[in-house]
């Protein structure tokens, strides 16, 4: 008899009910996610990485005054045409693209209870099918996008899959840092890069982290992950953590680690979120070449 194959990963979650305040003023009045890096809001990177991973379904989960995400993602035919008009169609394409490759739906998180509360509130749009959460302010930028290797992973494993990376001791604090061993693998595709994670520690101190790989925003969860939400109990500020449930797969085996052997921006802060506009400047095809020469130009 021929072994059933795992679902296929169709879904992907992206929260982003969060307030923003570490960009205060600026997201006073326009969510985090559209905040620009080069020419494009931060969000649409992790849309664009969902198309890439062959994802079908897109899931935002918003909060208050995020409409101007719904808007961005929405069809925009009147400045299409305006465009096309104007003898512009490089840039009614480009519009036109924002809206194409995936069905995209939103629910709401009325009240900010944290990661794991976020997660949960897809559960109904979900339904009992395996799926990615990709934190929207993290840009991953690799051969392979990140998400689709992932869903590969739990394709051929039927195990909850994360990406990990190495982070340096004085950052762990602001990680969570997994307890993990080598996998039992022979798929040359992920040989020597596929960890066994046996348990999860949430921003600890550097002298009491279990490793140095820190979860890098990226996940694929079995729908059994919503069971574990249902029953955990909030923790530190009230909120309900998907790293709790986390811990809860780890403990049947059945939670991987992939160590991310790409780049990783994380853009949540405004440090970050200025290192990645640099780094992606410096590779847009159209401006790379003279901002080079502007920074090189910079007398400090």
């Amino acid at each position: 008899m021929t072994p059933k194959a795992n679902k296929k990963v169709r879904k992907a979650v992206l929260p982003v009910a969060g307030l923003g305040t570490r960009f205060l003023p600026a997201t006073k009045a326009i969510p985090k996610e559209m905040l620009p890096i080069v020419d494009k809001p931060l969000i649409q990177y992790a849309v664009e990485e969902c198309v890439a991973s062959g994802i079908e379904h897109i899931i935002f989960v918003t909060g208050r005054h995020k409409s101007a995400i719904e808007d961005h993602f929405d069809l925009a035919p009147e400045l299409e045409a305006f465009l096309d008009e104007r003898g512009k169609p490089e840039q009614a394409r480009i519009v036109r693209e924002i809206s194409d490759g995936a069905q995209i739906s939103y629910t709401r998180q009325s009240v900010a209870l944290g990661l794991g509360h976020a997660v949960l509130c897809a559960a109904e749009l979900v339904g009992d099918e395996p799926f990615a959460v990709l934190l929207g302010d993290v840009i991953m930028d690799g051969k392979t996008p990140a998400t689709r290797e992932l869903a590969e992973i739990y394709e051929a494993t039927s195990a909850g899959v994360i990406h990990v990376e190495e982070v340096r001791s004085e950052r762990v604090h602001l990680y969570g840092i997994i307890d993990a061993e080598p996998a039992l693998n022979e798929d040359p595709r992920w040989h020597n890069r596929l960890l066994q994670v046996k348990n999860l520690v949430e921003k600890p101190s550097a002298d009491k982290a279990p490793s140095h790989f820190g979860v890098a925003g990226r996940y694929v969860l079995p729908p059994e992950i919503f069971e574990f939400l249902k029953h955990t109990k909030p923790g530190t500020g009230g909120e309900i953590q998907l790293t709790d449930a986390l811990c809860k797969l780890a403990e049947q085996n059945r939670l991987l680690a992939s160590v991310y052997e790409g780049k990783t921006r994380d853009a949540g802060d405004k440090l970050g979120f200025l290192q990645a506009t640099v780094e992606l400047g410096m590779r847009d095809p159209k401006l790379g070449k003279d901002f080079r020469a502007y920074l090189k130009g910079l007398k400090l």
